[in-house]
Formats: structure tokens, sequence, C-alpha cells
């Protein structure tokens, strides 16, 4: 039976113009209530702005074969133990028959400024990842399969996060892949890697400008961390735990 990839393409493009759509609504209703946040921080507190995402993953749970799987979004029921800490709270979990399917985090970075959380942002998925492999290995789980983890970032694609960026690195060189890598390289890098090192089941980052709230438009930075393949990968593991049952 082939997988039923929920004509991702069209569900993205909505969840992008939603994503811009639910910035500047949060932006604007801030400024008309006297209260703002710094920078494009206005835009984000709202937390819904990468709900069109979390859309996308439902819709693949549920024409995959796990149509009555749990799926969490409230707050409430997001959390799982971790090893190096007692809690983490993930964006999204899947849960079937009391074992543990997938879970998923979806994240943002708008400019102006990338370089200010680009580390920040590599720093908390690197961590994540681990924190919640190593508590799968010593039985936070129970015995099960390996969930699917996922990881998945918007960019705001523009000038300041295409230009290439000079490192420092006084004592040691840097990777090759990072020398003149814009933001937007970074974070393909970045994706390959994590996926490299089984640090997440699939990584992907898109990118789309802030002109997207009309066409929903985004373009993928390579095949390996792009929208398709992280759908593809999420949808082959939902048949695989379906077939098992």
């Amino acid at each position: 039976m082939p997988l039923n990839l929920c004509n991702y393409d069209d569900t993205a493009r909505n969840a992008i113009k939603a994503f811009w759509q639910t910035r500047d609504d949060a932006k604007n209703k801030q400024k008309a209530s006297g209260k703002t946040d710094q920078g494009e921080r206005a835009g984000v507190t709202a937390g819904k702005n990468m709900d069109g995402f979390s859309r996308l993953a439902i819709d693949l749970v549920k024409a995959n074969g796990l149509a009555d799987a749990q799926i969490h979004q409230n707050r409430a029921a997001l959390t799982l133990p971790g090893f190096f800490r007692p809690t983490k709270l993930w964006d999204l979990l899947v849960i079937d028959k009391g074992r543990l399917i997938a879970a998923l985090e979806f994240k943002s970075h708008v400019g102006p400024s990338f370089g200010n959380n680009f580390n920040n942002r590599a720093e908390e998925a690197i961590g994540t990842s681990h924190d919640l492999s190593t508590a799968y290995r010593e039985g936070a789980f129970g015995a099960q399969e390996r969930p699917f983890v996922g990881w998945l970032m918007v960019v705001e694609d523009a000038p300041a996060s295409r230009a290439p960026v000079r490192e420092k690195s006084p004592h040691f060189p840097v990777f090759p892949d990072f020398v003149g890598a814009s933001y937007l390289q970074r974070y393909d890098i970045l994706c390959q890697k994590l996926a490299k090192e089984q640090l997440y089941s699939a990584a992907a980052v898109i990118a789309t400008p802030r002109t997207a709230a009309v066409d929903g438009a985004y373009v993928e930075l390579s095949p390996m961390t792009g929208l398709r393949s992280f759908v593809a990968s999420f949808a082959g593991h939902i048949a695989v735990e379906a077939a098992r049952q």
C-alpha cells in the first residue's frame, strides 16, 4: 500500500500563509493594546504560528493507518520524561496503546537578527534529541521500538539569512562546510548532520519570504532536508507502526 502524503505541498503552503498572518495579527494586537515585545518576539508569543504544520502531521497519522492514535497538542499533555532533566515539553506527541509513536518539534527563525539565535536553536535541537534518546535507552517509555523524533524549522528567506557569514575561530579551523555559509545554509548543514548522526529520525528546514503571507511560497534547501523527505519519513514510520498491529 503506497504512503499517503496528504497533498503535503498544498497543506504546507496554507501553513506558511497562516504562519506569516498569525505573526502579523499578534504584533498588531499587541500594538493596539499598548503592550509590545521587543523586535520580532511580538509575532511568536501567541504560540499559534506553527499550527498549520501540526495539522499536516495529524493528517499524516490518520491517513497512514493510525486513525485511532492519541495525538496531543495541548500543553498539559505534551510533557515527556528526560534523562538529563526531569521533563521536556514537545510540540506534538503521538501515542498509541500506551506506546510513544512520535515526538515532533516545530520551530521558526525570523530576522532581522539571525546571528543571535542560530546557535541557540542548534544547541536546543542537539540537547533535546540527545536527552530523549538517552531516556529511551534507559527505559523511560518501556519496552518498545524507537519512536520517530522529528525537527522542522521554518526560516525567513531574506538577504540577511542568505548572505555569507564569516566565522572566527582563532585556535583551530572550523569544518570546511561552514566556511562562508549563510544562516540558511547553516540550518541545512545542521539538519543533515542531525539526521546522519541519528539524533533525529528526520530534520527539515524550509525558507519562506514575508511576502508568502499571500501565496504560501517556500523553498527547500536540499533534498535530504526538504519537507517532502520529512513528510515521507514520518508517513513511513506511521505505516510501519500500523502494520505491527
